[in-house]
């Protein structure tokens, strides 16, 4: 999950921790499908969850190869560290960190992947930022989220419990783009793309970009 005020960082951790040890899909795209993690590379998600997918990863990087989890709730970590364990990964490390100020080295990445929590973050540029800052050149970021088709009324975008169900932090399509864009990622391409479906007194769409750095 992201970062966000304290309140809202409270809740979030609350929900996800929660949920760590259900098996509902949290997930609203898949932005590992995307990926094409090959041998050797060092991967990172951003909201990992149980760690699902960065144990895929660790398994398509291999011995030579590293994956990355990055999350903010308890629960979430340490349900990932013990799947890790119970499946014997080594080759992986979960820390707990916000994501407007990830723990990792410049340029450490190959690839970063993300789905549904960049929209939780209170600061998506700096969030972006942090992506661009730990990704190696010509690394690739393959991210799916949620936008909204029109500004999410303040009513919702500060209800923390609105804002940890993901999508009441939301940003519209062109605002999400130009801050991608700020961020120093060109060439942006769109990789799925849902219709409009309703939450609260808006709608919201799923996608799932990509850009190298």
């Amino acid at each position: 999950m992201g970062s966000a005020s304290p309140i809202q960082l409270d809740t979030i951790n609350e929900r996800y921790s929660g949920l760590a040890q259900s098996n509902c899909c949290l997930s609203c795209g898949g932005a590992l499908n995307f990926a094409g993690v090959s041998a050797g590379e060092v991967c990172i998600d951003l909201g990992s969850g149980r760690g699902t997918d960065v144990l895929r990863m660790a398994d398509s990087a291999g011995p030579g190869g590293f994956a990355y989890g990055i999350d903010v709730s308890d629960g979430m970590l340490e349900k990932a560290r013990e799947n890790a364990r119970k499946f014997g990964v080594s080759n992986v490390r979960f820390i707990k960190s916000e994501l407007e100020d990830i723990g990792l080295d410049d340029g450490v990445a190959d690839v970063v992947i993300s789905n549904c929590t960049l929209n939780h973050a209170e600061n998506k540029q700096r969030v972006w930022k942090e992506i661009h800052r730990i990704l190696k050149k010509g690394g690739r970021f393959v991210v799916s989220d949620i936008y909204s088709t029109a500004d999410v009324p303040e009513e919702y975008r500060n209800d923390p419990q609105a804002v940890a169900e993901c999508w009441a932090g939301s940003v519209t399509r062109d605002e999400y783009l130009r801050t991608v864009t700020a961020a120093g990622f060109s060439d942006i391409r769109i990789l799925e793309e849902s219709k409009p479906y309703p939450k609260g007194k808006i709608e919201v769409a799923s996608w799932t970009i990509t850009a190298r750095k």
